[in-house]
């Protein structure tokens, strides 16, 4: 009752949405409010080029042990899509076609290694994320839409720390060269100069194995939102957000904390509004992430808006649409 109560008095939900598969969905990327993508396990991508009225589900040809737990997208033609795992079943995939053909474009060459999240500055400049290999993040950079990958010098990672793949947004750009992702032992690392060099805050968050910074996301170049929480724990929020207003130098913890664990934020410009999402439930903020309400118990892994819309995927091939 306490749920449909808020969610009557702030006005958001979420409306599903049927996305013509069973697949668990931990990728979304809204690149208009009429062109979206998703992607997921068993090598699963998902389109729409009319809101989400019908989506459009495929397999990537040769890649069903893949789990497209992250995807960028660039037009309704052009999106990356990156698969996570242990050594080679962490992979970069790319289509210019629609989702017609894609092109496997690398493989990771580490068997100790794991890809976490991708993401594009423009349709030539990338940065990728994986956990540490030999004891530094790995973090590759592409000036060529990701055709071919340079390895940049990591920063240095805390004994066990590593990243989480949950929904593409541990990882979080800005402008031209600005990168941050966030870590399992509650920290946030900062590059200006396109993942060559990092420094690193703490936040108030805790961490572990199953907990920490699971996404970051910035409304200018000093607003920005960290959550997560433990998701062995989906129901405590204890230690599951910060908050920056200078940048990442300096994190906070709220004064009322999203309830639960929270695999993805997202700030939703249209309605000047945080959004925080995971296993158990939705939260929406309307004071920069200071405090926060929540409007959903449903299960999402993944959110992403575009304009005045924004979509949420989840288990069991879950896509919804956001009302606000």
């Amino acid at each position: 009752m306490a749920i449909l109560t808020a969610a009557a008095a702030f006005g958001q939900s979420w409306s599903p949405q049927q996305s013509n598969t069973t697949a668990s969905l931990r990728g979304v990327m809204a690149v208009s409010p009429a062109v979206v993508w998703a992607s997921g396990a068993k090598g699963t991508f998902l389109r729409t080029l009319d809101g989400g009225t019908t989506w459009k589900s495929g397999r990537v040809a040769g890649a069903a042990d893949a789990d497209f737990r992250g995807l960028w997208a660039f037009d309704e033609n052009s999106a990356v899509l990156l698969s996570a795992g242990d050594g080679e079943k962490s992979r970069v995939y790319k289509t210019s076609d629609g989702g017609e053909h894609w092109e496997l474009l690398y493989t990771n060459p580490d068997p100790a290694g794991y890809f976490d999240a991708v993401a594009f500055w423009d349709e030539s400049h990338g940065i990728l994320l994986g956990d540490p290999v030999k004891g530094r993040f790995v973090i590759l950079t592409t000036s060529d839409g990701g055709v071919s990958w340079t390895r940049q010098k990591g920063p240095p990672a805390l004994p066990k720390e590593g990243a989480f793949a949950a929904s593409n947004s541990c990882l979080a750009i800005r402008g031209a060269r600005e990168a941050w992702f966030g870590t399992g032992a509650g920290r946030v690392w900062h590059s200006t100069d396109g993942g060559q060099t990092w420094s690193a805050a703490k936040t108030p968050m805790s961490g572990g194995a199953t907990a920490g910074i699971f996404s970051l996301a910035f409304a200018d170049a000093l607003r920005g939102v960290a959550v997560g929480g433990d998701y062995q724990k989906p129901a405590g929020s204890s230690g599951n957000a910060a908050v920056t207003s200078n940048g990442g130098k300096s994190w906070s913890a709220p004064a009322e904390p999203p309830h639960g664990y929270r695999s993805a934020t997202a700030y939703f410009a249209a309605k000047k509004m945080w959004i925080a999402t995971g296993t158990s439930g939705s939260d929406v903020s309307t004071d920069g992430g200071n405090t926060w309400r929540q409007f959903d118990s449903g299960s999402y892994n993944a959110i992403s808006f575009f304009g005045d819309a924004g979509w949420a995927v989840g288990p069991r091939g879950a896509i919804a649409k956001f009302q606000p």
